[in-house]
Parts: structure tokens; C-alpha cells; sequence
């Protein structure tokens, strides 16, 4: 018997160390088990793994049947004694009656020096929401009456001087004002950038400072990233600056001169979304390719009708 222990413990001493189950669980909840049509729903993913493990935030919409995504908060990790908790919030709503069947939702992971992403599933959610329950038997009763608050003649006066006091500095100031810029007429020219000229200045600003050879990695990312953000909105009328990766690049398809750099545009945002949310840590080579894409990304989408400033002729104030 006693030999018999000690094969099996030989045995299992001799397993390769990459057998061992990485240390990584995931959890969703809710607040609550009932909601009117209308509430917040406040949902939420919990992950709890090694802190050499990276994740990437996990993508809901698609399998939140009958839900609407309000907002999506800003992951917030918590480490301690080598463990992190990263936490996931969401704030959703349902706008019909129904029993709500959240399935698993596929949490990527990955540790530093691999290639491919994991996946683990949380566990899935059930729960009822309904409209306000009406009592058809029931007497319907009447609106209550407005209740009547006695008129004070003094607050009412002090009121009236006071607007007319208002008034009066206002027409004066505006008088003062208005006499002031005929008698002192002025104009003065504003240069106003084409938005790739903006888009170029920022970029070239951002490579002087050297953020990421400092070791501000992510500020480095999270500034190019807002500088091309920032050009999409000028360049192409999108709110980028509001959308997501997978909303921008959605929206970007349907505009005739982005076709160019749509491949390029994704895997720029795609590695930013990395080292922003899910602390992955990029080669020196990913840091100078990012600028270089920047710049492409300008430069091919460049309007040649907007090429020269705009000078506008303003009064000046």
C-alpha cells in the first residue's frame, strides 16, 4: 500500500509545471433579482486571477438579448498579496416585460509571453422584469388639489427691483461696450488649422516629449490615441471620441475615403485597447509602430480640398 503512495506522489511531482491550472475565476451578478421596465440594471463581471495574467474587458452586447447597454464603465483592478480583482460594471436597462436569460460571457486572458488568449465563462443570470402592477378592481381616485401658497406682495417687489436693477446694468454696460467699439474699430485674423494639419502638429508634439521611452506607456497610448480620436471627429463628423473601438471602425466602413486605412486603423486601436485596459505591456517596436501608423492614418486621408488654413476675419475683442 505505502509503495503503491509513493508511485502515485512520484508521478504527479513529475508533471510538467505548464499542467498546473493557471489561478484565474470569473463571477457576473446583479443587483437585484427583479427590475420595473425602465430601471438601471447594475451588472457586473468579477474576475479574480494571477497578476501576471493580462485580460481583455469583455465584450456583452452581443449576447444581451432584450437589454440595452446604457454604460459602460472603466475597468478597476485591485491587487493584493500577488492576486488581482478586476472588476467589469455595466449599467443596463429593459424596456419590456420578460424573464432575462443571461448566457456565460467568454473572459480573454493570457499571460505575459504567450501569444494566443484563454477564454474562461462566467456563470449565467436569470432574472424578471416587469411593468407596475395595476389592480383593475380597484376605485379610481381623483388627482389631489394644487396646494395653495399665499402670496408675499414684499418678496414679489424685491423681485421686481431686482430685475429692473438688471436691466438697467445691463443696458449700461452694454451702452459702454457698444460706444467703446465704434469709436475704437479693430479687426484682427485667426488662423484656423485644416484638421490633418492639427492631427500632424499633435503627433510630432507628442514624439518630442517621449513618453513611452520614460516609461509612461499608457499615457502614451491613451495621447495618440485622442489625437487620431480627435481627427476622426474633424476629419470624418464621427463622435469618436465617445465611441468604441468596434463602434468607431463600424461607422468608419460607411465613409467612401476611410476605406484605405480601416486595417490599419484597427490594429492601432486594437493595441491601444490592450495596453489602456488590459495592462499589456508592449514591445519598444509596438511603441514606434503605433507613431508610424498615426501618421499614415493622416497623411492617406488627407481632404485636398482643405488643404491650405482657413484665415477668418474677426472684430477683434
Amino acid at each position: 500500500m505505502v509503495r503503491k503512495i509513493s508511485v502515485i506522489l512520484i508521478f504527479l511531482l513529475s508533471l510538467p509545471v505548464a499542467c498546473l491550472p493557471q489561478n484565474i475565476s470569473a463571477k457576473s451578478s446583479v443587483d437585484k433579482s427583479s427590475y420595473l421596465v425602465g430601471d438601471y440594471i447594475n451588472y457586473s463581471i468579477s474576475v479574480m486571477h494571477d497578476k501576471s495574467l493580462n485580460l481583455v474587458p469583455p465584450a456583452i452586447k452581443d449576447s444581451l438579448a432584450g437589454l440595452s447597454v446604457l454604460k459602460i464603465e472603466s475597468p478597476v483592478n485591485k491587487d493584493s498579496n500577488g492576486v488581482t480583482f478586476s472588476s467589469f460594471n455595466y449599467i443596463l436597462s429593459g424596456y419590456d416585460s420578460a424573464e432575462i436569460n443571461i448566457p456565460p460571457i467568454p473572459v480573454q486572458y493570457k499571460s505575459n509571453g504567450d501569444t494566443a488568449f484563454k477564454t474562461i465563462l462566467t456563470n449565467p443570470l436569470q432574472f424578471l422584469v416587469s411593468t407596475v402592477k395595476i389592480n383593475p378592481s380597484a376605485q379610481i381616485k381623483d388627482v389631489k388639489a394644487p396646494i395653495k401658497i399665499p402670496l408675499d406682495w414684499r418678496i414679489v417687489a424685491l423681485w421686481i427691483l431686482g430685475i429692473i436693477a438688471l436691466i438697467l446694468i445691463a443696458y449700461y454696460l452694454y451702452r459702454k461696450y457698444k460706444l467703446k467699439k465704434m469709436l475704437n474699430p479693430k479687426t484682427e485674423k485667426i488662423i484656423k488649422l485644416a484638421p490633418y494639419q492639427i492631427a500632424l502638429n499633435s503627433l510630432k508634439d507628442l514624439e518630442e516629449k517621449k513618453l513611452w521611452q520614460q516609461g509612461l506607456i499608457k499615457e502614451y497610448h491613451s495621447a495618440i490615441t485622442e489625437i487620431i480620436r480627435k481627427y476622426f471627429e474633424e476629419r470624418f463628423n464621427l463622435p469618436a471620441l465617445e465611441l468604441t473601438t468596434s463602434e468607431a471602425l463600424s461607422l468608419l466602413k460607411n465613409k467612401n475615403d476611410a476605406a484605405i486605412i480601416l486595417d490599419v486603423t484597427k490594429e492601432f486601436l486594437n493595441n491601444a485597447d490592450l495596453v489602456k485596459f488590459a495592462k499589456f505591456v508592449p514591445l519598444n517596436s509596438v511603441n514606434e509602430e503605433m507613431l508610424k501608423q498615426a501618421y499614415d492614418i493622416v497623411n492617406k486621408t488627407i481632404d485636398s480640398g482643405k488643404l491650405d488654413p482657413v484665415i477668418e476675419v474677426n472684430d477683434a475683442q
